[in-house]
């Protein structure tokens, strides 16, 4: 037996919230790529916010980050509270800080911003969260700008926490790509990808946009081979589904179908 993989868009619009133990997550902003006539295209990247079922607004006081521990320890510390991963780009200021105000999170609560890769339409707004501990792409820092190492490979992923974890998925923007992996939801495991997806049923596009496409093609098996939601850099979060297939069958693979209804779905805020 073989396993097809097809993929079903989530319905709803941002915010989305996929709750979950020990960790939830809220799609804020949904990325988009708009082409605008010959080369130009208009786009923005999804934003995600991962949310300690621990944490809450009322607990919102927090120690400063130890400086003394190494890059494992302070992950983990910075991962007690609210997670952002991504920001959009700094023309989608506004709407950011509406977004996390509409969860009762204000810039100065979140304690880690990851970024998914250095393109300035999802790491444009980090100068909104001085407070926080970057990890972007491949480097981590603590507030104040200290540099820690901590080794994180396609084969060494970073654990945040229960089920949490950054994986390193080059392919899009080098390299350095990362994704952030949440186990343990409603919905299974997410997994945050930046442009590792552009959108649902991307297969015809992914490549044009890609600095390493062989090494992305790698990334996104892995993902898909993990996740049951992926929330891609510019289109709506979509599922995963795994069919089991007859060994005759030919046309195997990660191929895109027709949208299936789902017997769960997300919750939505309004």
């Amino acid at each position: 037996m073989s396993s097809l993989v097809r993929t079903e868009r989530l319905r709803g619009e941002p915010p989305l919230l996929v709750p979950g133990d020990p960790y939830s997550v809220v799609v804020l902003l949904q990325g988009y790529a708009e082409p605008e006539g010959g080369d130009a295209v208009r786009a923005d990247g999804s934003v995600t916010l991962v949310l300690p079922q621990a944490w809450g607004p009322a607990s919102s006081h927090r120690e400063s980050l130890s400086e003394d521990g190494e890059a494992k320890t302070s992950l983990e510390e910075a991962a007690r509270g609210p997670i952002l991963v991504d920001t959009g780009g700094p023309w989608a200021r506004e709407a950011l800080l509406g977004a996390l105000a509409g969860q009762g999170v204000a810039p100065g609560d979140v304690t880690l911003v990851v970024g998914t890769h250095g393109h300035s339409d999802h790491i444009g707004n980090l100068g909104l969260f001085p407070a926080a501990a970057l990890l972007v792409s491949h480097d981590f820092c603590l507030p104040g700008g200290r540099y820690l190492l901590h080794g994180l490979g396609e084969e060494r992923p970073l654990r945040l926490g229960p089920g949490l974890e950054v994986w390193a998925t080059p392919g899009h923007g080098g390299q350095r790509d990362v994704s952030v992996v949440v186990a343990g939801t409603a919905l299974g495991t997410v997994v945050v990808v930046g442009d590792v997806f552009e959108h649902e049923g991307d297969e015809d596009s992914w490549q044009a946009l890609s600095e390493d496409p062989v090494a992305q093609e790698r990334s996104r098996k892995r993902v898909l081979g993990t996740a049951d939601v992926v929330v891609p850099g510019h289109g709506a979060p979509f599922r995963v589904v795994r069919e089991a297939s007859q060994p005759e069958t030919k046309d195997l693979g990660n191929s895109r179908q027709d949208s299936v209804v789902g017997d769960k779905e997300p919750t939505v805020h309004r």
